[in-house]
């Protein structure tokens, strides 16, 4: 019985090692969000600035927009720029604010991305006065339940005395689970489109799913073509693509069956590491299920 103890002890340990900011106690707990087409808006807030952010799974840390946040110190990175699917939108200006809370998670001293917004507002009709990505999750798991347009979260504490499970996740024929990588904080998981190997970036924040035009034929095989369509970044930029339906893909083990998909040049998305995405799962592919991510143990799990 000792030995049990320890080892669960030692596995404990071992899991939260390095992260020595860790709050002492855990938290769990749910909210709600809307819609603006396929993108998924918050209640967020910046110093005293709240209102709506995007949930966007794609973006490394905080975005704010320029619009609401006008007044704060600029400081810009002429060596770093912002990219988008759409290419570049100049080089990275940066801000600090003091505070930023999500729910219940709140984050000190963050370092935040300022860019115009004002396309994406222009778009879906409301004020957004950013972007929220994975860098506040990282030592959470999030679930995203589009079907009942509620999150869920739970951020792991010193104090944690045994692995926390969403109740959702006890049952494990209900899902399946497939590990991730963060690269330059994104998510690249491994699938597959025949027998090709691709690597797809998560991103909640793209409204369709996305593939290199610049893979081999053989992945294009499996596409039907219907029609060209125009793609909108974070910028004002719009590109020229092809849509089609695509069959063949697998994700965690399980076919996907047919698929829409956007072919576009997705070389402004490498990682920097000499390596590149192949492919973006979107809306098109996460919003027919209920998602989880546990950034501690780096698995992602898909709901039937």
């Amino acid at each position: 019985m000792n030995d049990t103890l320890t080892e669960a002890q030692k596995k404990i340990t071992d899991l939260f090692a390095g992260f020595d900011d860790l709050a002492e106690d855990s938290i769990t707990f749910s909210m709600p969000f809307t819609r603006a087409g396929n993108l998924i808006i918050v209640r967020a807030k910046a110093d005293t600035t709240e209102g709506n952010f995007i949930l966007d799974t794609g973006c490394p840390g905080i975005v704010l927009n320029v619009t609401y946040f006008r007044d704060y110190p600029v400081t810009s990175n002429t060596n770093e720029e912002q990219t988008s699917i759409t290419g570049s939108a100049g080089a990275a200006a940066k801000t600090e604010i003091k505070q930023f809370s999500l729910g219940k998670l709140t984050s000190q001293s963050v370092t935040a991305d300022l860019n115009n917004l004002g396309n994406l507002e222009n778009l879906k009709g409301i004020k957004i006065f950013g972007l929220v990505g994975i860098s506040i999750f990282r030592k959470c798991e999030l679930i995203i339940d589009y079907e009942n347009n509620l999150l869920y979260i739970h951020r792991f504490g010193k104090k944690a005395t045994d692995f926390y499970q969403d109740p959702s996740l006890k049952n494990t024929i209900t899902y399946n689970t497939v590990p991730f990588e963060i690269k330059l904080d994104k998510i690249v998981i491994v699938s597959f489109i025949g027998d090709k190997k691709i690597r797809f970036m998560i991103d909640s924040g793209a409204e369709t799913n996305l593939i290199d035009s610049r893979l081999p034929d053989k992945v294009f095989d499996n596409l039907e073509i219907l029609k060209r369509v125009q793609l909108n970044g974070v910028g004002a930029k719009k590109v020229e693509a092809v849509y089609g339906n695509l069959t063949n893909l697998t994700v965690a083990g399980q076919p996907a069956g047919v698929m829409p998909f956007v072919v576009t040049n997705l070389e402004k998305t490498c990682l920097g590491d000499n390596s590149c995405i192949d492919g973006i799962l979107g809306f098109d592919f996460l919003g027919l299920h209920k998602i989880g991510f546990n950034f501690v143990t780096n698995k992602m799990y898909i709901f039937k």
